[in-house]
């Protein structure tokens, strides 16, 4: 009580929010069952654990045996509290790993020993990189390399360093390309604009590499047969024997570090002598004992003694009865389990090398909440005050009642009625309006949450910010601002669910009562005048769309209220209304979509369901020389490859040529894709208008259309005057060269036709004009399709000032 009156912050510092991630098949679950069973409480009896799969409790997890959502676990470590998310390796549902990510401040990289490093372990590294993580290696399945690829210690040492060195090359090359980023943003920018984060980032010497065992953050285990080790632990135990000092041989057990036996003393490879029959340390203390523990056990010939060694050594207390066991694979597992517990390993790395709360939010408030660029006559002087208050308080990861209360929804997610807790009655208590009641369905919806700042109580009421809300517009962000009360709180324990009164900052929670009020992902505060954080990144898009559609058609109601429930609790799935009147359903992949037809057959519509083939969009693009807005004129001098047509009549010839878009306007594409689902979703008459809280591009009421129509004459103007002196005489000879060609030119208008393309029509106000020289004759006119405002002030610009339009 003492220490808590003295440091508020001492419960706080206890915490760990962690993931386990890593690609399929790797052992996540399998290493997050041995550290359930290790954490006490009955939860998981330790001889189940790699084998019940405690995290994976849906049907289709057990029978395909892989995670397919993202999971926690409260766990206590030696008077620490570490909240544990289990997290799918499969690509199909990477966007479980962005929300498990968003909620944690380190992870647990597992990479197995013999298949090394996959295709999601790069995505898995990314996603640490961008939120921000610390993360420590773990090198699974390292009983492979004995008895299946039966390879020599050495052999083995060699496999391992490899991959360790493969990661910090993965890792090394996000920090190059931060680097280079950064040094982009310098020399374009005004002398000395870098923020105080950014340039604390910046000024950086050559960094060591991020995964080195002998810094404590890469553990080798075996989590089938439930042990592993850091260097430390074998660092300890010679530390007597050899007469050295346990700090001096951490840093020689890893790497090219020798012991002479004569001399007792650690050399390199130069003064060791011996040529390639020396033997490192790291090979000749650990990995040599392993490799005769497992022959003894596993080989007919083995030395059974080598076994026995082993436990009077290190005085490991193991059952007679499971010695004498006759399947020597489970004396082998006795043995090792006890004589180097992969928990106490795994766990005492997590509390040592990844940062508390506190730590990690002051590192990570850049990524979660960056600093907005505000326009002086935007700001609100007091909104803005409260909002950097309430950004402080995140930073510091203030958990005291008084501080603002700010917590962060990574995803909603189902849970069927039955699991929820009950009263001492054995009733369900529901808030007004929650939905899922009793008579409506039978699943419940929970928001997958940390608290980041303050105290977050069962029935307090908050503001839902949606990630386009802006504190500073006022009252043209109501709609982007919801208040809720929260009915309960629940301390999640895999399928579990534990109540509780209120969560101090630093904690993840599942709460209950928003299921009306948010889609996806949102940020909740107890006061409006907060910044709602950052979108999380996904690694794909979904691709795979097909069409659904009841057997019955009386059952259409069902369908519709069955894709609206799995929209919500699908963090990645996309329902959409399309063209043709169809509902589609997106997904990240093929075992994706299975998962979700198979949730909306038997959990939300409960009816039969007619399903398409998938829906392929074929697109075409232009490769070619990026080159700037007016260069792209000189393509028009005739001497380009074009494709010709002529009339029947032979009165008219048509050439068309196609070029690639300026990097500009390609730019203003790719950033207003929110506009332009917009605009088409408009005009497809599609109904989920609640997918408009996940575009964070539309900050006011205002057309999309004309938005847009800004957003590109911006673009243009911008690129106009960016012009060099070389560029502007390109444009010039162009021009030139258009005037002295014979004929009429019939000029396509990118800009006009981009708008008049997603306005899906030519209005009334829509003619062919043409632009004419004064007092030059018709050869010289070019013709433009367009909207005649917007010609003025777009396309005179391109062409030159010296044309004129006429109807």
């Amino acid at each position: 009580m003492g220490e808590s009156e003295s440091d508020p912050d001492s419960e706080t510092r206890k915490i760990r929010n962690i993931c386990i991630l890593a690609h399929v098949d790797h052992g996540k679950t399998t290493l997050a069952d041995h550290l359930i069973a290790a954490s006490g409480g009955g939860v998981l009896h330790p001889k189940l654990a790699g084998r019940l799969r405690f995290m994976d409790y849906l049907d289709e997890e057990q029978r395909r045996a892989i995670t397919m959502k993202s999971s926690s676990i409260a766990l206590h470590y030696k008077n620490h509290s570490i909240n544990l998310i289990d997290s799918p390796g499969h690509m199909d549902f990477c966007s479980e790993v962005s929300t498990a990510a968003r909620l944690s401040d380190g992870a647990l990289i597992l990479v197995d020993a013999v298949e090394g490093v996959h295709i999601q372990t790069h995505a898995v590294l990314r996603q640490c990189w961008i939120e921000k993580l610390s993360p420590c290696l773990v090198l699974n399945k390292i009983d492979r390399l004995i008895f299946e690829l039966r390879l020599s210690p050495m052999e083995a040492y060699t496999r391992l360093s490899r991959i360790v060195h493969e990661v910090n090359g993965i890792v090394s090359g996000y920090k190059s390309e931060k680097y280079l980023s950064d040094v982009d943003a310098v020399l374009s920018g005004p002398s000395g604009d870098m923020g105080d984060e950014e340039s604390s980032e910046f000024v950086e010497d050559d960094e060591e590499d991020t995964f080195q065992p002998q810094k404590g953050n890469v553990a080798f285990v075996c989590a089938l047969d439930g042990w592993g080790f850091g260097i430390h632990e074998f660092a300890e135990f010679y530390a007597s024997k050899l007469g050295a000092s346990t700090a001096a041989l951490q840093k020689a057990l890893w790497g090219p570090r020798y012991f002479n036996p004569k001399t007792k003393m650690i050399l390199g490879k130069k003064a060791i002598g011996g040529g390639n029959k020396a033997r490192p340390m790291f090979v000749q203390f650990v990995l040599e004992p392993l490799w005769q523990v497992y022959q003894a056990a596993l080989d007919a010939d083995g030395n059974k003694g080598m076994l026995e060694k082993v436990i009077k050594s290190f005085n490991l207390s193991v059952p007679a009865r499971e010695l004498q066991n006759k399947d020597q694979k489970v004396v082998l597992q006795s043995v090792m389990s006890r004589w180097l517990p992969l928990s106490d390993s795994i766990l005492s790395m997590v509390i040592k090398c990844m940062p508390d709360p506190i730590a990690a939010q002051s590192f990570r408030i850049s990524r979660l909440l960056p600093k907005r660029e505000l326009l002086d006559d935007q700001v609100d002087s007091n909104v803005l005050a409260e909002a950097e208050l309430v950004r402080k308080s995140i930073e510091a990861c203030d958990s005291r009642h008084e501080a603002p209360c700010v917590t962060f929804v990574s995803k909603m997610f189902a849970v069927p009625l039955k699991m929820l807790p009950r009263d001492s009655h054995g009733m369900i208590i529901y808030g007004p309006g929650e939905e899922g009641g009793e008579g409506e369905s039978s699943e419940c919806f929970l928001a997958f949450a940390r608290v980041f700042s303050g105290v977050l109580y069962s029935g307090q009421r908050v503001f839902v910010l949606s990630a386009l809300y802006d504190p500073l517009k006022g009252e043209s962000m109501q709609k982007h601002v919801q208040e809720a009360e929260l009915q309960s709180l629940y301390l999640m324990m895999g399928q579990g669910l534990k109540p509780v009164a209120s969560v101090k900052a630093g904690n993840v929670v599942a709460i209950r009562g928003l299921g009306q009020h948010i889609l996806k992902s949102a940020t909740l505060s107890s006061t409006k005048n907060c910044w709602p954080f950052s979108s999380m990144i996904f690694q794909v898009a979904p691709t795979l769309r097909v069409a659904i559609e009841p057997s019955d058609p009386a059952d259409i109601g069902a369908v519709l209220k069955g894709l609206k429930l799995l929209n919500r609790a699908d963090p990645f799935v996309e329902v959409t209304f399309s063209a043709r009147g169809e509902h589609v359903l997106a997904a990240a992949g093929e075992v994706h979509l299975e998962r979700c037809i198979k949730d909306l057959k038997e959990r939300f519509a409960k009816v039969s369901l007619e399903v398409s083939p998938p829906l392929v969009s074929y697109k075409e693009t232009i490769e070619g020389e990026v080159t700037h807005m007016l260069e792209n004129l000189k393509s028009f001098n005739g001497g380009s490859e074009y494709v010709e047509k002529t009339t029947p009549n032979g009165r008219c010839v048509v050439r068309v040529h196609i070029m690639k878009l300026p990097p500009a306007l390609t730019k203003v594409l790719d950033e207003s894709s929110d506009l332009l689902a917009d605009i088409i979703g408009a005009k497809s008459g599609q109904t989920y208008k609640s997918l408009e809280t996940q575009r964070p591009s539309i900050v006011e009421d205002e057309n999309p259309i004309e938005l847009l129509k800004k957003r590109i004459m911006d673009a243009v103007d911008k690129d106009i005057l960016s012009m060099t002196e070389i560029d502007k005489e390109r444009a010039d000879k162009s021009r030139s060269s258009m005037q002295q060609s014979r004929g009429p030119w019939l000029v396509k208008c990118r800009i006009c036709c981009i708008i008049s393309c997603y306005e899906n029509q030519l209005h009334s106000s829509h003619h062919i004009y043409k632009w004419k020289k004064k007092g030059k004759k018709y050869k010289s006119s070019v013709f433009v399709i367009g909207h005649k405002k917007y010609l003025r002030q777009s396309y005179s610009r391109l062409i030159g000032g010296k044309y004129r339009l006429y109807a």
